[in-house]
């Protein structure tokens, strides 16, 4: 009786200890009938979440034709046209693939200056997320802030009729390229279980960003992260 009473105790301590997460990371559309169907039509119209506080969200417009970004439920949507990148703050547009979660408190976490590489930084948000009591393995969104050492970056503007995808196609298709020490904020979402659906088959993670002048938004490709940036998580269930 002794030994099965300490054992209850100890399940709820535990249970106590992990909070869990306190949001649902949603998705719509998926990268792979995308790149092996072709099939880039609307999945998601934005209108849907408008006017819905503390939105974090990413994708891909209709037809690929920009990129989307919202960050605390205000767009930042991109598409290239006529050589120029055009920013928008509206919830007018549709979207081929979308990924988004509300999250009203984050977690600061200060990266140690030593986390550079993209490889490093997603080991240790995984890392810190499970100190954090995070249930990871579900879905969860990030955001980093600060002046990456660099980025590289492009805005897709696909050719309609294309069916022929490739992640270097998708990134040559409009405007890219490489920002050096910009001030800039990343949204991201990380997940060991959503290759090929809002994560390449390579990687847990998917990050989007935008600038602190907000002249440059779109889809994240690599980076070298610089000097005193920050991580912020989603705050668990208080229980």
């Amino acid at each position: 009786m002794i030994k099965a009473i300490c054992g209850l105790l100890i399940l709820m301590l535990c249970s106590s200890l992990f909070a869990g997460n306190n949001f649902e990371v949603k998705y719509k559309g998926a990268l792979k009938n995308i790149m092996h169907k072709g099939d880039i039509s609307a999945k998601y119209s934005l209108s849907e979440i408008a006017g819905k506080e503390n939105i974090y969200a990413l994708g891909a417009l209709e037809n690929l034709q920009g990129e989307i970004q919202i960050f605390d439920s205000k767009p930042f949507n991109s598409a290239g046209i006529d050589e120029k990148i055009e920013i928008s703050n509206s919830y007018s547009k549709k979207a081929s693939l979308l990924v988004y979660a509300q999250v009203s408190e984050w977690t600061e976490i200060n990266i140690p200056n030593e986390i550079l590489s993209y490889e490093q930084l997603e080991t240790y948000i995984a890392e810190k997320a499970e100190e954090n009591r995070l249930d990871v393995d579900k879905p969860f969104p990030f955001l980093l802030e600060g002046k990456p050492e660099s980025i590289d970056w492009h805005i897709i503007k696909w050719e309609i009729g294309d069916n022929d995808h490739s992640h270097q196609k998708h990134i040559e298709s409009g405007p890219h390229g490489t920002l050096e020490k910009t001030e800039m904020d990343i949204l991201g979402f990380y997940s060991s279980r959503h290759h090929a659906i809002f994560t390449h088959h390579t990687t847990n993670m998917h990050l989007h960003f935008k600038t602190a002048d907000e002249k440059i938004a779109g889809h994240l490709d690599g980076m070298k992260l610089g000097q005193n940036m920050v991580l912020k998580l989603p705050k668990p269930n208080k229980k």
